[in-house]
Parts: C-alpha cells; structure tokens; sequence
C-alpha cells in the first residue's frame, strides 16, 4: 500500500464478530441482514480453496523452486506457470458444466496430466480430428471427481524432515573439484 493510500484509509474501522461452532468470526460486513452468522462460516470454511489453489500452483506446476536466475526469466517463468495453470483451470471449467459437476470438484492434478498426455495426441492432428479429441479429453477429465471431505481441516506444517547436509553455495562442477582435490584416496566419501 502506498502512503497516499494509507493516508486515505480512515482512522478506525468498525467491526462485527460473531461466534459460530465455537469459532469467532470478525468482519467489516457490518449489516447480519446481509451477511449472515452462517455465510460468513460458509466463506471462512470456503477460505481452505485459496490454500488448495496455492499449493496446485507451487507444487504441482513444480514453481516451488525458480530456476531461472535474472528478474527477466524468473518473470517469464512465473508467467509461464500462470498461462498452464489457467489452462488446466479453463480446461477443468469447460469439463465440468456439460458433466453437470462443480469444477472445484474435479482433480486438478489429474487434469493436468490428462493434459500433458493428450498435448502429444494434438500435434499433427487433422483439424476435424481435434473438435473429436478435443471432446474425448474434456469427458475425461470431467471423471476426475474428487472425494468430499466436509469440515477437513489440515495442519500447516511439513511432514518430512530437512536432511542434515550443506547447501550446495557454488557450481555443481566447482564443487565436484574441490572434492576430487580434497578426497584424495577416496573418491566416493562424499556425495555432492
């Protein structure tokens, strides 16, 4: 926020709370006739999307790491894995109305691998033959329901444990002939 912005914001923000199953729940939707005690749980237990979404982009479209190094190429990078995954959304959205399903129903994972192996399919087809592939693809990834899991919730933590090793500060090769020098009679003592 810049500071004209925040100089623009008032003072004090009035606020509503409000407790449901055993949870309070603060709000600027000051008006119940509005916003109900039960929409805003409703919107709270809908906020685990948000979580899904994050995790769909960073792991499964493998953008958890950067790999490229200048601001250019890291803004392409990203941009890149935005255009695929709006692909897999759109291409899970188009499944799922004629399908009579939510796409928030629909695996995201597995629509993006339905994508990659049908992608092969696509090249060097006859235009006619891709409206016919095209359909078969959608029903296909409108079978991707996912189980319901009402009131699921999941702690925020990581599962495995960091491993006890450096990071790697220098070139993989640089490294490699620091350890050749340093190894001497063996070799194999140390994996990079």
């Amino acid at each position: 926020m810049s500071a004209q912005e925040y100089a623009g914001c008032p003072p004090r923000l009035r606020m509503r709370e409000i407790e449901v199953d055993g949870r309070v729940l603060v709000t600027t939707l000051l008006q119940p006739a509005y916003a109900s005690a039960l929409a805003l749980d409703r919107l709270y237990a809908m906020r685990w999307n948000i979580e899904v979404d994050f995790r769909a982009i960073k792991a499964t479209l493998e953008l958890d790491v950067l790999r490229c190094k200048c601001r250019e190429m890291i803004e392409k990078e990203i941009a890149v894995s935005m255009l695929a995954y709006n692909l897999v959304r759109w291409a899970i959205s188009a499944s799922a109305a004629p399908a009579q399903v939510l796409a928030r129903a629909l695996s995201f994972a597995g629509a993006r691998r339905l994508l990659a192996s049908f992608s092969l399919r696509f090249v060097g087809c006859a235009s006619g033959s891709i409206a016919a592939l095209t359909e078969v693809l959608l029903k296909s990834i409108a079978k991707l329901k996912l189980p319901t899991r009402t009131g699921r919730i999941e702690p925020r933590a990581k599962k495995r444990r960091p491993k006890n090793l450096p990071l790697l500060s220098m070139p993989r090769h640089v490294a490699r002939q620091r350890h050749s020098h340093q190894a001497g009679a063996y070799p194999c003592a140390m994996r990079i």
